[in-house]
């Protein structure tokens, strides 16, 4: 599918304007002196200069060299625009203006380096931060406040206490065997062991007595 080609309105004024302009440099070049080659020289000199001292003004707004610049290329154009429109006579050219015809090389050339060579201010890169940079209104108790607070540490158990050895108990023999007859004898009646509280109510002895008859007899 092809696009359709919409001329700009903008554009074609351009084009016309250049040629036209480009006609009168030649024009006044060529009166003053300048023939052949070199008359058609001179429009490029001018439009070249006025091309680099736009664009060095979209970088650099401020740049004063930049403004002069344009406004010298922009006279020459405009002046030889009037020049040629029947106020001057360019069969009898002044000598003045042969002058500045003929200079106007040098001058371009002098402008157009400029331009080109004149340095441009950069914004000098941000410095890195190397250090964290305290905010203001931050305290240290809030932050104390934004982080929580460690559980407490468990209580440490204190270590089991050994427990108290039991006195070892020395038995009679004639008490173990007196013991072992009644036990035997339970047996015999009832057919069953004799139990050690049994046997503790029996002889009527104290405690560590009677579970140290116990053990040795292997009562429960």
């Amino acid at each position: 599918m092809s696009r359709s080609i919409r001329p700009d309105a903008v554009l074609v004024q351009a084009v016309i304007a250049g040629a036209l302009s480009f006609a009168h440099l030649h024009d006044l070049a060529d009166a003053a002196g300048q023939t052949g080659w070199k008359a058609w020289a001179y429009p490029i000199s001018v439009d070249l200069l006025l091309v680099a001292a736009w664009r060095r003004l979209r970088t650099a707004r401020k740049d004063r060299s930049a403004w002069t610049w344009f406004v010298i290329a922009l006279f020459a154009s405009l002046g030889a625009n009037i020049a040629t429109a029947g106020l001057l006579d360019l069969h009898n050219v002044p000598a003045w203006l042969c002058i500045l015809v003929a200079g106007w090389p040098a001058l371009a050339f002098l402008g157009g380096t400029l331009l080109v060579h004149a340095p441009t201010d950069t914004p000098a890169p941000a410095e890195s931060r190397s250090q964290p940079v305290d905010e203001p209104g931050v305290t240290e108790a809030d932050m104390r406040r934004a982080d929580p607070p460690a559980p407490p540490a468990a209580p440490e158990l204190p270590a089991a206490l050994p427990e108290p050895a039991v006195p070892a108990v020395t038995v009679p023999a004639a008490l173990l065997d007196h013991a072992r007859k009644i036990a035997e004898s339970h047996r015999a009646t009832t057919g069953t062991p004799m139990a050690a509280d049994a046997l503790s109510a029996r002889l009527g002895l104290p405690g560590p007595m009677t579970a140290a008859i116990a053990a040795q007899l292997q009562l429960t």
